[in-house]
């Protein structure tokens, strides 16, 4: 597969994604429709392990790198689930792209990394502003909205550390073992959860919400992080940040014409705001060429 292939296929998993979280709560409840993605994603994990013959390591470093990205698969996608259901999904893609400012800035208090300069400074201070034009614009309209908005903001934090704190272990296992033992951890957690919270199989299942878990379970479990991880290994860390630019767009669009969701000009006006705070973020200096004489 090219690396462009991949770099497109993850626009477009992370772009439909939110709309299919949305879609697999209809009906069954978000706990169910996430317990099922993940064990869908778990055992297609175990299925490509077991073909590739590698196995799970239980050494103390591989399981403190499993808890740590177990925190941003169970916490953050609780989070975003529950969330989901109180806002549209472009809104939840448009909150997860702050996702690159918030790893910016638990690696510099983690990690000690000096990356933090003033035009990244600038760049999150205008992405802040525009979480909070979109804030304030929607708890006009509903109060109950901005439960939604806390709670996929508190997704991204959790993300973010999550990652943060993966990079500090430093552990040189192979995403899919990552990925697996992570997803072991997760979806038991998530099945305990709807066990003591509801624990209830839905009695009906539509095309859509099926559809949405299956496909959640199958591209965004498994060749979402797969694709990822590929680019990541064969691009600059500069090009993949550019993908929170473009997924919270076209996610707008996908939920404006496939599920009628409300577009007003102040949450484009928000995400305009929060899309130019990542442009600066991510804004790197070309570095002047010296001439030999």
């Amino acid at each position: 597969m090219s690396v462009s292939t991949a770099y497109l296929g993850i626009i477009l998993i992370w772009s439909t994604t939110p709309l299919a979280i949305k879609w697999s709560g209809e009906g069954p409840g978000f706990l169910f429709g996430l317990s099922a993605r993940m064990l869908i994603g778990t055992l297609i994990c175990l299925i490509i392990m077991a073909f590739m013959r590698v196995r799970l390591d239980w050494k103390k470093e591989a399981l403190l790198t499993y808890l740590a990205a177990s925190l941003g698969i169970f916490g953050s996608m609780l989070c975003v689930y529950w969330g989901a259901q109180y806002i549209t999904s472009g809104m939840v893609s448009v909150l997860f792209g702050l996702t690159p400012l918030l790893t910016s800035v638990f690696a510099a208090i983690i990690l000690r990394e000096n990356s933090l300069n003033a035009i990244k400074l600038f760049g999150i201070f205008l992405a802040l502003c525009g979480l909070v034009l979109v804030f304030y614009t929607d708890i006009a309209k509903s109060e109950i909205v901005y439960v939604g908005i806390l709670a996929v903001i508190g997704a991204t934090l959790l993300h973010s550390l999550s990652t943060v704190l993966i990079k500090k272990i430093g552990s040189q296992l192979p995403g899919i073992v990552i990925n697996t033992g992570s997803l072991l951890i997760s979806s038991f957690l998530f099945i305990l959860v709807w066990l003591i919270t509801d624990s209830e199989l839905p009695q009906t299942l539509t095309l859509k919400s099926g559809g949405s878990i299956l496909y959640l379970g199958v591209f965004g479990n498994v060749v979402g992080f797969t694709l990822y991880f590929y680019a990541l290994k064969n691009m600059d860390a500069s090009k993949i940040g550019l993908i929170p630019l473009i997924t919270p767009v076209l996610a707008l669009i996908l939920g404006y014409v496939l599920n009628s969701e409300t577009i007003g000009w102040t949450l484009i006006s928000g995400t305009a705001l929060i899309m130019l705070g990542l442009i600066f973020h991510n804004w790197r200096k070309t570095p002047v060429p010296v001439l030999d004489n």
